[in-house]
């Protein structure tokens, strides 16, 4: 299945943020929500500015446009005060970008837990994000760092309790 873009990938002027304080703040939302769908679609939980550059979310082939460098970082500013991106690097070259917030991905993992009866559980990072259990959920193959941001949420809410396993990190479940 292919990304849906929006219309306003295939409009030109959506590669230039506008002057008007009230475009340029409608261009913002539709490029944060953009940004948000596609690093869903594709499940890319980190990268580079880089690496945002380069990809087909800033960069649309067809008009041969490019969101320039500097307004790719207001795009990335912007998810930053919404709470949908955290910076890796004190540079802000790289970024977790996080279309959901990891209290949703705890509540998610959580109702999955409850719905199959699986609380007083211990289950590994492996087994939570890549198990056999979990192949039909949403959660299935997140990356580490936002399920352990996950766990950690759950953890102070008193419903888990990340613990160190033989070969690695484990949740339990209560």
């Amino acid at each position: 299945m292919s990304f849906a873009w929006p219309w306003q990938y295939s409009f030109p002027p959506f590669f230039t943020l506008q002057p008007n304080g009230e475009t340029r703040q409608k261009q913002l939302s539709a490029w944060c929500a953009l940004a948000l769908a596609y690093s869903r679609r594709h499940r890319l939980p980190a990268m580079t500015v880089r690496e945002a550059q380069d990809s087909p979310l800033f960069a649309n082939r067809r008009l041969q446009r490019k969101l320039p460098l500097e307004s790719i970082q207001v795009v990335l500013e912007e998810l930053r005060k919404n709470g949908n991106l955290e910076w890796l690097d004190k540079n802000k070259t790289s970024f977790l970008i996080m279309w959901r917030r990891p209290e949703e991905w705890g509540k998610l993992i959580y109702q999955w837990v409850s719905k199959n009866g699986l609380t007083n559980s211990v289950f590994t990072l492996y087994e939570l994000a890549s198990g056999d259990d979990t192949e039909n959920e949403e959660f299935h193959g997140l990356d580490e760092t936002m399920l352990l941001r996950a766990l950690q949420a759950l953890q102070q809410e008193h419903k888990a309790e990340i613990i160190t396993l033989d070969d690695g990190r484990g949740v339990k479940f209560f």
